[in-house]
């Protein structure tokens, strides 16, 4: 089993070389720029958004190639990089927000969805639509190019058992106030520092493919950008100047799905072409109200999935045992061998009365533990409460371990649960 979920990372991680999933558009649209930046004279020498203070301001790493392959990486560098400036900007309050790539690869048309396209080209779209996050438009990795076309439903949906999906009545929506280019050493930290990650474009060699960790110094000169990642901070490690970038090939790659790569050089040609977008102001939380139109959107699915969903018997065929008709939550657990106990309890050490009266992981002396939330329903009915439930409580125990200073919010994965 462990070979065989080797080999499918292996194999699903890159598969990069046959085609490009940043393609530059050569007729971009002007910037949008109402309060240039105004360069610090007291840059300081480096800056990682995953510690400030003890405190990360990155949001959920990604992988753009599953289910299933797709060219997406502009679309997540866009979406992760304003999802982090979304953090920060709200003082890495709980909830995290996690912009969705889903409605860009569907709705933005400037670029080829899953057939690659630019960030710049994302911000743009941003700035003149609304975006919402993974909790309305989880990512299917299939776009506007192969079957994922949009729709007001791509944009949010909800799913009920036995009906078709709809659009909900109302839905939190986000957006772009500026956007613009970045290039060069000290621009580029001057962005970062003052107002967090940016998007660019990068060459991949071979060897970047193979990236396991350490400060990655191309000596091929590549220098052909074919990727989109972001990049979250600069640094520096025993004399060598070094980025922190976010890839989205998933977090089994690299480190932790992270890479430094050297600063300074423009090695991998990651110096030079870069894109940002500020937030629009997320102070007060924006409602789109969904119209007649929107919910009668021709291009909306309109399947009706089966409810009670059929079981399997194991070979693909429907079984014949009838499946519960109940509620998403079963009425008893049993457990093998007995339950797995820790001695002492926590309880046996600390007494009723010494206990806080308030606790609230949300916001624990002014920070956040809790980890992205889910929609269970998305993209259709799936009764998985109890997955969803068992792995964010466990997925927020990682935070508390980790006293929220990991690479990115551990985020576990209910499918695992529910499949296996």
């Amino acid at each position: 089993m462990k070979f065989a979920i080797a080999a499918l990372l292996g194999a699903t991680a890159f598969a990069m070389k046959g085609e490009p999933c940043r393609i530059r558009n050569p007729n971009r649209a002007e910037p949008r720029i109402k309060d240039p930046l105004v360069p610090m004279n007291d840059l300081p020498t480096q800056k990682l958004w995953n510690n400030v203070d003890g405190t990360s301001y990155l949001t959920n790493i990604r992988n753009q190639h599953v289910p299933t392959y797709c060219g997406s990486c502009w679309a997540h560098a866009a979406t992760s990089s304003l999802s982090d400036r979304i953090k920060i900007a709200r003082k890495a309050a709980w909830p995290d927000i996690n912009i969705s790539p889903q409605v860009i690869i569907s709705c933005e048309t400037t670029d080829q969805g899953c057939h690659g396209g630019e960030a710049y080209n994302a911000f743009e779209w941003m700035a003149d639509n609304e975006v919402t996050d993974e909790t309305c438009s989880i990512y299917r990795a299939r776009g506007l190019d192969n079957g994922q076309v949009c729709s007001a439903m791509n944009v949010c949906r909800n799913c009920n058992p036995g009906e078709a999906c709809f659009v909900p009545d109302q839905y939190l929506v986000y957006g772009v106030e500026e956007f613009g280019h970045v290039s060069g050493e000290e621009p580029m930290m001057q962005e970062i520092a003052q107002r967090g990650p940016i998007a660019c474009g990068i060459a991949v060699p071979d060897a970047l493919e193979k990236y396991t960790g350490g400060i990655f110094c191309d000596d091929t000169g590549d220098m052909s950008i074919v990727h989109d990642i972001s990049v979250v901070g600069y640094g520096e490690e025993n004399g060598s100047k070094y980025w922190l970038v976010r890839n989205s090939w998933g977090t089994h790659w690299g480190e932790d799905g992270f890479f430094r790569v050297c600063r300074g050089t423009n090695n991998i040609a990651i110096e030079s072409d870069c894109a940002w977008a500020t937030p629009k102001d997320v102070s007060e939380k924006v409602w789109h109200q969904t119209t007649e139109a929107e919910k009668n959107d021709p291009n909306n699915d309109t399947t009706v999935y089966e409810f009670p969903q059929p079981t399997y018997n194991g070979n693909d065929a429907p079984s014949n045992e009838k499946p519960s008709t109940g509620g998403c939550r079963v009425e008893k657990a049993f457990f093998e061998g007995g339950e797995k106990k820790h001695s002492p309890h926590a309880w046996d050490l600390i007494a009723q009365d010494d206990l806080p009266a308030v606790v609230d992981w949300r916001n624990m002396d002014g920070k956040n533990y809790l980890s992205w939330n889910k929609n269970q329903h998305i993209p259709q009915y799936c009764g998985s409460c109890w997955a969803q439930g068992s792995t964010s409580a466990i997925a927020d125990r990682f935070n508390i371990l980790n006293k929220d200073v990991a690479s990115s919010p551990v985020g576990l994965d209910a499918q695992v649960i529910v499949n296996c």
